[in-house]
């Protein structure tokens, strides 16, 4: 077995434990695969440590303990879905400048999702999340 199906093993234990479909701690395998640089497991802690969604919690790139670090490095390890994620969580936060630019970078990554909406380009999103920043949008008829 090489590494990378080691880590992929690990990563799925730790989203067993995360769905309640396994016993044991996840925080302590998701900074094992964060260590390791395993681009999932980078992600899956981003997004445990963001839980309320403000901006001092999601913190800055140059600090290595905070999930825009933890998501940047795993853009950098080469995986389009961190630059989308990173790309969404600055539209949750409000800031369109960031959020175009790394639509832009998950574009350029190769994320064909990311490039159709950097031509839309929609400031208003139809999810009941956006209700509260008052970007909401109706829904397309088709979409559903």
């Amino acid at each position: 077995m090489n590494r990378g199906q080691k880590l992929d093993r690990l990563w799925l234990r730790a989203w067993k434990i995360g769905e309640r479909q396994a016993n044991g701690h996840r925080l302590p395998i998701l900074h094992h695969l964060a260590l390791r640089g395993y681009a999932i497991g980078l992600l899956d802690l981003a997004n445990f440590l963001l839980v309320d969604g403000n901006r001092s919690s999601f913190g800055r790139i140059g600090d290595g303990n905070s999930p825009a670090f933890l998501i940047y490095r795993a853009y950098c390890s080469g995986s389009a879905t961190a630059a989308q994620n990173m790309a969404m969580t600055y539209f949750w936060l409000g800031d369109l400048a960031a959020y175009r630019r790394w639509l832009r970078r998950a574009a350029h990554a190769g994320d064909p999702d990311a490039s159709n909406e950097l031509q839309r380009f929609e400031l208003r999103q139809p999810y009941g999340l956006a209700r509260k920043m008052r970007r909401l949008r109706p829904l397309r008829r088709d979409e559903s």
